[in-house]
């Protein structure tokens, strides 16, 4: 899986990958591209303009975005664009922010800027940032084009790449949302190298989901090589190669199923736990984390049941802990809590758990029904990741007092 797809035809269904980035065609017409690029923002690179094609544009960017990179995405906007064709908005991003009223503050800008149904909404920044935009533009006026340029890993290699958007409502994470594909979605994977050490490991967190259930290979890769896109110049190879098989598996997993109507999907692996982790700890553990912690209590349940072995288990905990990733949160781990997700997520499924756990490293099956999980099971592996999780931190405690 880490080597170019073989070359299809446009006509068929499917996802095509060349040396700029991906196609894909979904069965029912549906179709969008994700472009790998250098240097997006360089003036004489055109290709972003080329996505926006003289539209409207009304872009918004993460505070982060715009300590980094608002000048330059200014410049850009300003020598491909008029004057009057274009404005940026700075956005508050966070999972605190990430909700109803953040898209209605985009939906009031755009409509404040003059942008009618031709016109598309640029963000310019994390999945945060392109899951509030990308919702605002499918509501607004009934739905508008959208463009992402995506600044993180997690926006490269999962949100990046596919159609859903949503904002958090409820008390719920994504309780709100909608499949809106976008317009352009770019990746710059020179922008990386401007995050904090604890962005890549969240957003080696998803790429660790698609490994451990779908491509024994990728897994392999990371196990090789745990701090890859923390390395540098050095790691260069590897990185492209890492991306590009995580981009190709999310977008092949989400192509036939584009819209879900199938909600058994592989690529859920680390997101049924994750969602309680977050919400109930306050967001204080980012995404990547929680989907870290899920993917652990994943696998303990699958070797309590006889599916995964022993041995490959271990080999699973071992890679999330050299990933630099947490196996355990006390506040939120609890059977009360984790029983509470195992309700939620099969009331949000359709009345099926649904819950992806690895049948060997690199394949992945389902538990469909809340009682594959029983209360005494979930219990017992809670405690055993207690344990684990309290050696772990004994054992950094030591580390960092030498």
């Amino acid at each position: 899986m880490l080597t170019p797809s073989s070359v299809r035809s446009d006509t068929m269904p499917g996802v095509r990958e060349d040396t700029g980035g991906f196609d894909l065609l979904a069965p029912d017409g549906t179709t969008y591209r994700v472009d790998l690029v250098d240097d997006v923002l360089a003036p004489e690179n055109t290709l972003l303009a080329e996505r926006l094609e003289g539209r409207r544009t009304v872009a918004f960017v993460s505070p982060n975005v715009e300590r980094l990179y608002g000048h330059r995405l200014r410049t850009y906007l300003g020598t491909h664009m008029g004057t009057s064709d274009w404005s940026l908005t700075v956005l508050p991003t966070g999972e605190r922010n990430k909700t109803l009223a953040s898209a209605e503050r985009v939906c009031e800008v755009a409509r404040r800027s003059g942008l009618d149904r031709n016109g598309v909404m640029l963000a310019v920044g994390g999945g945060v940032l392109a899951d509030v935009v990308g919702f605002a533009a499918s509501v607004y006026a009934r739905g508008v084009r959208h463009a992402r340029v995506n600044t993180t890993l997690v926006g490269q290699v999962d949100v990046g790449v596919g159609v859903k958007t949503g904002v958090n409502a409820l008390g719920a994470k994504n309780m709100l949302g909608t499949y809106h594909p976008p317009h352009a979605s770019l990746c710059d994977q020179g922008l990386l190298a401007s995050l904090p050490e604890r962005e890549i490991r969240c957003g080696l967190a998803e790429i660790a989901k698609l490994a451990m259930v779908l491509d024994p290979e990728l897994l392999t890769a990371l196990e090789r090589c745990p701090d890859v896109f923390l390395r540098g110049d050095a790691a260069g190879q590897t990185e492209t190669r890492v991306m590009r098989a995580s981009m190709r598996l999310m977008m092949e997993q989400l192509c036939p199923n584009l819209r879900e109507h199938d909600l058994a999907r592989l690529v859920d692996f680390g997101h049924t736990f994750s969602p309680v982790i977050e919400t109930a700890g306050g967001h204080r553990l980012r995404h990547g984390e929680a989907v870290a912690v899920d993917m652990a209590l994943s696998c303990l349940i699958a070797r309590h049941l006889g599916l995964l072995r022993a041995d490959e288990c271990e080999r699973a905990l071992d890679l999330i802990r050299r990933l630099g990733l947490p196996l355990y949160d006390r506040s939120t781990c609890t059977p009360e809590l984790m029983a509470d997700a195992v309700r939620t997520a099969w009331q949000r499924r359709g009345g099926r758990l649904n819950l992806v756990v690895p049948s060997a490293l690199g394949s992945g099956a389902f538990l469909e029904n809340r009682e594959d999980v029983p209360e005494r099971l979930l219990t017992a592996a809670l405690a055993e990741l207690e344990e684990r999780g309290t050696a772990e931190a004994a054992n950094g405690a030591r580390e960092l007092a030498r």
